[in-house]
């Protein structure tokens, strides 16, 4: 085999590399009994079928002669293309050799496949002729415009926590545990942004990971590029995004199951079809099938485990017509809020994205359901004029979307607040200062006292520098934020006195840390220690010697004598070293210290 066919067939085989210094230590490893049995747990019955009626053969057949075989046994039609198939996959994990056109599995294999039955695992007979039971049973018209109405509403309120969950994160990255997963503080926030239970907050972030929303970035989690232009597309296109990724890492052997019409139920039935599919599967499978189908729960493709409509065109691949249905599902996104005399905002139903995406950047949510309602604030204001806005940006803003005008404590808010921001301001120490990376000043001494005794404060260690500063050895961003959580009037400037815009966090970049592949590693040492054939010849030689010496074991060693003459000799080795072996014949009763290279072969005696 090649390089690549062989870190191929390895990685198939899942071989764990500790222990094996040569091709002989691989062999071995892949025919002890437990990584037999690991191969056969991801084969699916007709594979194991072909590999299974083949030990039982009494002379290894050709494909045709299984594909006959099987047709006797099934009781319907084999092919030989299908069979074909099934062997060049049991051929690419080394479990059965393909020569002349005949098929031989290897006797560790067949000898844990005839294990099988005392194990309460399918024979040979049983692989081949057991009919399958029904994967999906369906049920009635009503039940599936019952299931769509359902899954549309999953749809919806899956779309809304995890855009939830990006804007949480925005705000505060999650921590990852050094263990992985994140910490219970953290949960219990990402739950009450999203107004979920605990335990959906796990499903939640591995979903919009998939759709590559969030992402992992030095130990946090964070929103990525692609969560923040999400953030932006409308509800079904959201959707969409979350079920075409969910479909996309489905495994293909996962994907089979699955059928492409709706109104099916995946209750036991679905499990009863892959314990019989996967016989040796066991937890494996059913766990790779209870994740599936949990996410095709909360996304909508199913609903109490029976496919939608728009599921079932999420399964043909049929995006176009997922979205059609979904967006016709839906509620429909409305454009305007009423803007009250409290400073609170209601919309009347889902906003448009972008329109929530900018409201969020001046407003704070207060509840998140079909109608939201949100809330201005001074502080809330602040922190849009940070990131750039003005007050006439704002008030032009909210005209545009107001059913009921600007009422005027909301616009003397905006104004009052803008005329105040600034009045204090954070910009980054001087080079030169090693000590303090950062000040904050102000031309209102009452002002920056209150700062400089605020307790919320105290963990910035600020100290007054006098001539209205005071400094900090954090950073001008870190005491910026901190200023703008304790609601002051907190403007950042650079070192002209300009005021900056900052943004809080920065999305995250997902890399792929470079990973030595412990694979390839043991190939290249195989192959630095192969001398080719004539030396592995020599190899196998005295590692049968070896295992005949260990288990003390009397073998027939044929020896190649001078003028071609070959000798058998009947002899119980004894040690093996410097090219030659030492061993006690067995008939003459005498010691015999024989070379390597004139050894033809070694029989051990049964």
């Amino acid at each position: 085999m090649d390089d690549a066919a062989l870190h191929r067939a390895l990685t198939l085989r899942d071989v764990a590399t500790g222990g094996i210094r040569d091709f002989f230590d691989l062999a071995d490893s892949l025919l002890e009994p437990d990584s037999v049995q690991n191969a056969l747990t991801r084969l699916d019955r007709g594979t194991l079928a072909v590999l299974a009626v083949t030990g039982e053969s009494p002379n290894p057949p050709t494909i045709s002669e299984l594909a006959a075989r099987l047709t006797v046994s099934a009781g319907r039609t084999v092919t030989a293309t299908d069979v074909a198939e099934r062997v060049a996959i049991l051929d690419s994990r080394l479990l059965l050799s393909l020569g002349d056109d005949r098929l031989t599995p290897y006797d560790a294999v067949t000898a844990r496949l005839r294990a099988w039955p005392a194990e309460g695992l399918p024979s040979a007979e049983e692989l081949a002729n057991e009919p399958a039971p029904s994967a999906l049973a369906p049920v009635s018209d009503t039940d599936t415009r019952f299931t769509d109405r359902l899954a549309a509403e999953s749809a919806f309120s899956v779309v809304s926590s995890i855009a939830e969950l990006i804007n949480e994160l925005s705000r505060e990255p999650a921590r990852e545990l050094s263990r992985g997963g994140i910490g219970l503080p953290d949960s219990k926030r990402l739950a009450a942004a999203m107004s979920v239970e605990l335990e959906s907050v796990v499903p939640l972030v591995a979903i919009a990971t998939r759709a590559k929303l969030i992402g992992l970035d030095d130990g946090h989690w964070l929103e990525t590029d692609r969560g923040e232009s999400w953030l932006l597309d409308g509800t079904a296109a959201r959707w969409i995004t979350l079920a075409a990724s969910w479909h996309a890492a489905l495994p293909s052997d996962v994907r089979g199951i699955l059928s492409s019409r709706p109104g099916l139920s995946w209750g036991e039935g679905l499990r009863g079809f892959v314990g019989w599919l996967y016989p040796a599967g066991g937890e494996v499978m059913d766990g790779r099938i209870a994740e599936f189908a949990r996410d095709a729960e909360l996304i909508g493709i199913t609903s109490h485990h029976t496919t939608s409509t728009v599921g079932a065109a999420v399964l043909s691949g049929d995006l176009d017509a997922a979205v059609a249905g979904i967006a016709e599902a839906l509620p429909d996104e409305v454009g305007q809020v009423y803007l009250q005399h409290d400073l609170s905002i209601v919309s009347p139903g889902p906003l448009a994205p972008s329109i929530d995406a900018r409201l969020r950047s001046m407003a704070d949510v207060e509840s998140r359901e079909l109608a939201s309602s949100y809330r201005i604030t001074h502080s809330s204001v602040n922190r849009a004029l940070a990131a750039g806005e003005s007050a006439e940006s704002l008030l032009e803003f909210l005209r545009g979307i107001s059913l009921t005008g600007i009422p005027q404590p909301l616009e003397y808010l905006i104004t009052d607040s803008a005329a105040r921001y600034g009045r204090v301001r954070v910009g980054a120490a001087l080079p030169g200062d090693a000590l303090q990376r950062s000040y904050v000043r102000s031309d209102d001494a009452a002002l920056l006292g209150a700062i400089s005794v605020d307790q919320t404060l105290s963990a910035l260690a600020l100290s007054d520098a006098g001539e209205g500063r005071l400094t900090s050895r954090f950073t001008a961003d870190v005491v910026f934020w901190a200023l703008s959580d304790a609601r002051y009037p907190v403007a950042a400037e650079n070192s002209d006195s300009e005021i900056v815009h900052l943004r809080r966090h920065q999305l995250a970049r997902v890399r792929t840390p470079p990973i030595a592949d412990p694979l390839k590693v043991l190939i290249e040492t195989l192959r630095a220690g192969d001398g080719g054939e004539s030396a592995a010849a020599g190899a196998w030689l005295a590692r049968q010697l070896d295992v005949a010496i260990r288990a003390r074991q009397t073998v027939t060693v044929s020896i190649a004598m001078p003028g071609g003459v070959v000798v058998d000799y009947l002899l119980e080795p004894a040690s093996v070293g410097g090219g030659r072996f030492r061993a006690r014949d067995r008939r003459a009763d005498i010691e015999r210290t024989l070379p390597l290279s004139s050894i033809i072969s070694i029989t051990p005696e049964a």
